[in-house]
């Protein structure tokens, strides 16, 4: 009498998405274009609210590298715009 063998668990491998989060209208509608053919360009453009962004890139940065110097232009933006409140 042997023991019972056990089932092997499989653990899927996490992948990185193919659409991020915009930060200016919050939907996950922003896609990254890399083309490195053309001097490393990529485009960050949101197809919801029409942001639209070109980077220079290394060879070793990919998609979610873009869409972290997308998000620190844009909050960088919002942090030198004054904001202004109507007192009523």
């Amino acid at each position: 009498m042997g023991r019972r063998r056990k089932k092997a668990v499989h653990i899927p491998k996490k992948r990185l998405p193919k659409f991020f989060s915009c930060p200016t209208c919050g939907k996950e509608t922003v896609i990254v274009d890399i083309n490195r053919e053309d001097g490393g360009r990529a485009i960050a453009q949101c197809s919801s609210c029409g942001l639209s962004e070109e980077f220079q890139i290394r060879p070793a940065q990919s998609e979610i590298d873009v869409y972290c110097m997308l998000t620190d232009q844009v909050y960088r933006t919002l942090k030198r715009t004054p904001v202004t409140v109507k007192k009523e």
